[in-house]
């Protein structure tokens, strides 16, 4: 089972924040294209490092803790998944703390009453 204690991990955090998009209505995912423009600068620029930094050798997986199935460049699976699951989850956080507490974070009047 340790080989699962990543993947266990991402699906955690999914499944804490899930109940902010279904209770708290906050449409993160139905707002897709909102999101993908948050996450796809995040993701390119995280691959990138973590890929470098494997094929500098400044750091490795561990086989006992991930799945250990390793896409091009020997990153983990997981890693991949992290760079997704984590800010998505943070995305729900911030849109329910805004939900909640009625702070627009930025955004424009018009765009956040709507």
């Amino acid at each position: 089972m340790r080989h699962l204690t990543y993947l266990a991990l991402l699906v955690g955090c999914l499944v804490v924040t899930a109940p902010l998009e279904i209770v708290l209505r906050v449409r993160v995912y139905a707002r897709w294209r909102r999101l993908l423009l948050a996450l796809v600068p995040e993701f390119a620029v995280f691959v990138a490092w973590v890929l470098y930094a494997i094929a500098a050798g400044h750091w490795d997986y561990s086989a006992t803790r991930t799945v250990d199935v390793r896409l091009p460049g020997g990153i983990p699976v997981e890693e991949v998944l992290f760079f997704l699951v984590v800010p998505v989850c943070a995305v729900l956080t911030l849109e329910a703390v805004r939900k909640v507490t009625g702070w627009n974070a930025g955004y424009p009047a018009e765009e956040a009453d709507g």
